[in-house]
């Protein structure tokens, strides 16, 4: 059984030394300090994204943003020396980052293989499918960092590249 003991209220008695309580203060507005700008606040990010989703007429930006960090990403392994460096100077912040963090691959990848490596990155991705991620997100790098940009990466890839990019694969005649 439990007792409750009442409280004797606080008396002041004389010689006691009472200080009276602090006047409540009025509440600060809360400053928060400014939201750091993320990919989703970069206008040339959201623009890149836009026009992946557009050109793979992908449901969700969502899903045209994470289609756009796998192929960026796969990408990035395969461009090097100052084309890498080049890609990603003309590239929006958050898709240079994508480009740049990866490690570069110790030997080349045919276009096919190179689709496949995105196949195994996307989740549900058949061959077909990555096809399509693949060249809705190249198709759309050329009016962003220029023909001649993409022109001297398409010399440092294998052939067949320039299918996935949006141009015709042209070979010099015997």
């Amino acid at each position: 059984m439990t007792t409750l003991t009442p409280q004797k209220p606080a008396i002041p008695q004389p010689g006691d030394d009472v200080t009276p309580a602090p006047e409540p203060r009025p509440a600060a507005p809360e400053s928060r300090p400014a939201p750091e700008p993320g990919p989703a606040q970069d206008p040339a990010w959201r623009e890149l994204v836009d026009a992946v989703r557009e050109a793979g007429q992908y449901p969700t930006r969502s899903e045209a943003e994470s289609v756009t960090r796998v192929v960026l990403s796969a990408l990035g392994g395969h461009v090097v020396g100052d084309e890498r460096v080049d890609l990603a100077r003309a590239l929006p912040e958050e898709a240079a980052r994508v480009v740049a963090s990866q490690i570069p691959a110790t030997r080349s990848l045919t276009a096919a293989e190179f689709v496949d490596s995105v196949t195994a990155r996307i989740e549900g991705a058949t061959p077909a499918t990555a096809r399509w991620d693949v060249s809705s997100v190249l198709s759309v790098l050329p009016s962003l960092v220029g023909d001649e940009l993409v022109t001297r990466i398409l010399d440092q890839l294998p052939p067949g590249y320039a299918l996935l990019f949006g141009r015709a694969e042209l070979t010099p005649a015997a």
